[in-house]
């Protein structure tokens, strides 16, 4: 195996590992956000979800692009060795 293709191995792990924290991180916020509701004595933005909240959303489809971009570069990178 070349130092090329390490390199190239190294980056899309980097990738896969940055996708599976923020996919952890949005899980827990949106969970924290929902819980913290959950004890309040108003529960109408509970039940409604009515704002929502995009950032774990936004956090969980983060995650996945980069772990698509971390398999892609992982797979490119075993074609090109």
């Amino acid at each position: 195996m070349s130092d090329e293709s390490v390199v190239i191995l190294a980056l899309g792990s980097f990738f896969i590992v940055v996708g599976l924290i923020l996919l952890w991180i949005g899980y827990r916020e949106e969970l924290g956000y929902y819980n913290s509701l959950a004890e309040k004595r108003d529960l109408r933005e509970f039940v409604t979800h009515n704002p929502r909240r995009p950032e774990p959303g936004s956090l969980r489809t983060g995650g996945w692009i980069a772990l698509a971009v971390g398999l892609v570069i992982i797979i490119l990178g075993f074609v090109i060795s």
